[in-house]
C-alpha cells in the first residue's frame, strides 16, 4: 500500500497533464481557424515568452551558458517548424486522428538516437518500429479510400512530418533536461519560436479581435501548466509507468473534437491507434528504449 500511494500522485498529475496538452490543441485548432495559424502561432509564442520571462525573474533562474544557449536555439527553431507542422494538420484533420498518427513520434526517435547519440537499436525495437507503420497505414487507409478530401489526406501527411522533427526534439530534450530547468527550457522555447515566427510579422502579423484573445491567454496557460505537470510527474515516478497514459490523449481528442467541432472517429483510426500504441509499449520495453526516459509527451504538437 504504501508504495502505491507515492505512484498515484503522479499518476493522477500525469494524467492531468495530458488532458490539460490536449485541450490546448483544441484551443489551438479553434485559434488557428478564427485568426489564421501564423497569428495563432506568433501571439501564442508571444504570451508564452512573457510568462516565461515572469517565471524567470520570480524564480530568479541564472543566464544559461553559451553552448546551453546553442541548445535552446535549435531545439526552439526544430519546435517551431514541428509546431507550425502539427497545427496546419489538425486545421483540416479531426483532432483525434492526428494525435494518433503523431504516436509514430517515439519509435522514429529510436533511429535518430542511433544515429545521433549512438545507441543500438535491437531487434525488439525494428519489430515495434514496423508494427507501428502498420497502424499508420491503417490509418492512412481510410484517406486513400477517398473518404475525405485531398486536404485531409495533405494533413496526415504533415502529421508524419511533424512527428519526424518531434523525434528529433526529443533527442534535443533529452540533452536539454541534463543542463536546464523546466522553467527555462519552457521561456528559450517560446522566446526562440517567437524569434523564429517574427521574421514574418512585417507580411502577416495583425492584432487578434477581443474574441480571440481569451483563446490566445488559454492556449499560452495550457501549454506552460501542461508541461510543468508533466515535469513534475516524471520526476517522480518512473519513465515506464507513466508511458501508457501518454496513450489518453486519443482519448480526449475524440471527446474534445466531438464536442468542440463535431468531429467523429473512424473504425481505421481506432484500429491503426492500438497498432500504434502497442508498438510504442513494446519498444519502451527494451533495453535500450532510453529515448523514452526523457518523453514526457508522445505528441507531436505539444510545443
Amino acid at each position: 500500500m504504501s508504495a502505491a500511494r507515492p505512484l498515484a500522485i503522479p499518476f493522477a498529475v500525469c494524467c492531468a497533464g495530458v488532458a490539460l496538452f490536449s485541450i490546448m490543441d483544441a484551443a489551438m485548432k479553434g485559434l488557428s481557424l478564427s485568426i489564421g495559424l501564423y497569428n495563432a502561432l506568433l501571439w501564442r509564442a508571444i504570451t508564452g515568452t512573457i510568462l516565461g520571462l515572469a517565471l524567470m525573474l520570480l524564480t530568479r533562474q541564472r543566464w544559461p551558458a553559451r553552448a546551453v544557449l546553442r541548445l535552446h536555439l535549435l531545439r526552439g527553431t526544430v519546435v517551431a517548424a514541428m509546431a507550425s507542422l502539427f497545427f496546419w494538420a489538425i486545421m483540416r484533420l479531426p483532432l483525434a486522428e492526428a494525435i494518433a498518427l503523431s504516436f509514430i513520434a517515439p519509435l522514429i526517435a529510436l533511429y535518430l538516437a542511433a544515429l545521433l547519440l549512438k545507441e543500438r537499436v535491437g531487434r525488439q525495437a525494428i519489430g515495434a518500429s514496423l508494427l507501428g507503420l502498420v497502424g499508420v497505414g491503417v490509418i492512412l487507409s481510410g484517406r486513400l479510400r477517398g473518404d475525405y478530401d485531398a486536404n485531409a489526406l495533405l494533413g496526415a501527411l504533415a502529421v508524419l512530418g511533424s512527428a519526424v522533427l518531434f523525434a528529433w526534439n526529443l533527442i534535443l530534450q533529452r540533452q536539454q533536461a541534463q543542463r536546464a530547468s523546466p522553467i527555462e527550457v519552457a521561456f528559450f522555447q517560446h522566446l526562440v519560436m517567437l524569434g523564429v515566427f517574427g521574421f514574418g510579422a512585417p507580411f502577416w502579423a495583425m492584432l487578434p479581435p477581443a474574441g480571440a484573445v481569451p483563446l490566445v491567454l488559454l492556449a499560452a496557460t495550457l501549454a506552460f501548466t501542461s508541461l510543468a505537470a508533466l515535469a513534475w510527474a516524471y520526476a517522480r515516478a518512473e519513465a515506464q509507468r507513466l508511458i501508457p497514459v501518454e496513450y489518453s490523449a486519443f482519448i480526449w481528442a475524440a471527446i474534445i473534437g466531438w464536442l468542440a467541432f463535431e468531429e467523429k472517429v473512424t473504425p481505421t483510426t481506432i484500429a491503426g491507434t492500438l497498432l500504434i500504441v502497442a508498438a510504442c509499449l513494446i519498444a519502451a520495453r527494451t533495453k535500450r528504449a532510453d529515448v523514452f526516459d526523457q518523453a514526457p509527451h508522445v505528441e507531436a504538437g505539444t510545443a
